[in-house]
């Protein structure tokens, strides 16, 4: 027992010594030294948060855009062997009625044909001219726009009103001009611009309409559709049931989802419909992706870790090396080794958190709000910058330990050495 305490006791006078020698040699060394260390420290720093974070953000950015835009918070659709949402009238009342619902969103769902240019003679039977096949909704103007904000996706033309008769908005992947490919695989129509008609067939009906808008959200689920108002939809497409193909669901600002959804199922609703919160509808290939570029991101990240770590490593020993003659006489008037390695121990820790501090000021200060603000333009999605607290404390802990090890690495070999030895400089 009387041993243990005087270990400990040991052990703490040998901290507190080192802390003061730490102390005097980052006073006493070159101030060039100690910026390159903590500038090495803080882009290994932002290395570890931030090239992890924006590979994740570019997946995390179409994510966000699918909630906003398509899925919303709480997202229904027809049963597996159903076409339709059935009893949708009465499901969609009650959402109406549930406290935490911001705003919702019918939509009547149907595949069909959309063709440009009809008037021009084909040059053989065969020639499908300028065709697409595509799937067509019918919304209500209004609340689509409250709960996805489809009015803002609008690049060209306007949006609808419920008003508008023979108008639609069509998705801008349907559309040549606002691809960036061109393949066989992948139809779009030609020539197609504000103002113009094209011809609809739906369930064998045929119907020309103007071009009101075009939108382009970089998601697929709205840039390759052709969107009506819904009354006329209904007709086009001979559907006199009401029901509809899609209902998604804003809830309130701080209101969870998972409220709403159980809200439902109390009802019994998951006899007519699939009902999911916003995340549980989010495709698997989306988590999949989210994941290898998760790993990729730590696979990239641990190479400059590695990199810091050796840069603590040399310029540790180097400055061992360099004062080896007065580690020796330390050791020679009675400080014991354990109390240098704590020097150079604390030294290294100094490194670390002067530099993760620096990176945090930098992260959450500047570069996540610029970023949110400031989406990175993807072909595919506008990035973001993803940095959770929990992620980064597991970062900055990663980080601490490789700079200690590093740090106490080279100290350790040097006062191994014979103290007469690391005197004589021999």
């Amino acid at each position: 027992m009387f041993r243990k305490k005087r270990h400990k006791e040991s052990l703490g006078s040998a901290a507190r010594v080192g802390f003061f020698l730490a102390v005097r040699q980052i006073k006493r060394a070159s101030i060039w030294t100690n910026v390159l260390v903590v500038c090495v420290m803080v882009l290994t720093f932002l290395n570890l948060v931030v090239v992890s974070g924006i590979l994740v953000g570019l997946i995390e950015g179409a994510t966000q855009a699918v909630y906003k835009h398509y899925i919303g918070d709480v997202f229904i659709t027809p049963l597996k062997e159903k076409n339709n949402i059935e009893r949708s009238a009465i499901i969609m009342n009650t959402i109406r009625n549930i406290p935490g619902v911001e705003a919702v969103s019918g939509r009547y769902l149907g595949s069909g044909t959309v063709e440009a240019d009809y008037k021009k003679a084909k040059k053989n039977a065969n020639d499908k001219g300028n065709e697409v096949s595509t799937l067509f909704a019918g919304i209500d103007p209004v609340d689509e726009d409250k709960v996805t904000e489809l009015s803002k996706l609008i690049i060209e033309g306007e949006y609808l009103n419920r008003s508008d008769y023979d108008q639609v908005i069509v998705g801008g992947m349907l559309l040549k001009k606002y691809l960036d490919f061109d393949s066989t695989t992948f139809p779009a129509l030609a020539d197609v611009n504000i103002g113009d008609k094209i011809r609809i067939t739906i369930n064998g009906n045929v119907r020309e309409v103007w071009v009101k808008g075009i939108t382009k959200s970089k998601v697929d689920e709205i840039d390759r559709r052709i969107f009506f108002v819904d009354s006329q939809f209904r007709g086009l497409a001979g559907r006199d049931d009401y029901n509809l193909g899609e209902i998604s669901i804003k809830a309130k600002q701080g209101f969870s989802p998972s409220v709403i959804k159980q809200a439902l199922l109390a009802n019994n609703f998951d006899e007519y419909a699939v009902i999911k919160a916003g995340n549980e509808a989010e495709p698997k290939f989306i988590q999949d992706l989210r994941n290898t570029f998760s790993m990729l991101g730590t696979a990239i990240s641990s190479i400059g870790l590695v990199v810091a770590a050796i840069t603590i490593f040399i310029v540790i020993f180097i400055n061992a090396v360099t004062r080896r003659k007065f580690i020796g006489i330390l050791k020679g008037i009675g400080i014991r080794p354990a109390t240098i390695e704590w020097a150079y121990i604390f030294q290294a820790f100094f490194y670390a958190i002067a530099g993760t501090l620096i990176g945090l000021v930098l992260v959450f200060g500047f570069l996540k709000p610029y970023f949110d603000a400031n989406p990175i333009n993807f072909p595919f999605s506008d990035g973001i910058l993803v940095a959770t607290a929990s992620g980064t404390i597991i970062r900055i802990a990663v980080l601490f330990l490789a700079t200690l090890v590093a740090g106490y690495i080279p100290v350790k070999i040097i006062t191994r050495q014979n103290t007469l030895d690391a005197i004589l400089n021999r």
